[in-house]
């Protein structure tokens, strides 16, 4: 079976989670979706509360692309190189 590597879970948690909140209109079911794939707990926090202000300098998708790019290189660099 393949392996997912943890980057692209982390960075899909990431999107996911804000494209169902927004096109839901739900904040609960985005905050299940970066739960459930919330590989490396403290960068997701920091990601997700860094996009907020982030969104305001540049706009709400590309702060969401931008921390989930950040969140899968930290992701990558503790778990996914060493394989």
């Amino acid at each position: 079976m393949a392996k997912v590597p943890a980057a692209a879970v982390a960075a899909g948690g990431l999107i996911g989670g804000y494209g169902v909140a927004r096109w839901t209109k739900k904040r609960q079911l985005g905050g299940v979706v970066l739960a459930a794939a919330g590989a490396l707990t403290v960068a997701y926090v920091a990601a997700f509360a860094g996009s907020h202000p982030l969104a305001k300098k540049v706009g709400a998708w590309p702060s969401v692309f931008g921390v989930a790019g950040a969140v899968a290189l930290a992701s990558w660099a503790v778990a996914d190189r060493r394989a």
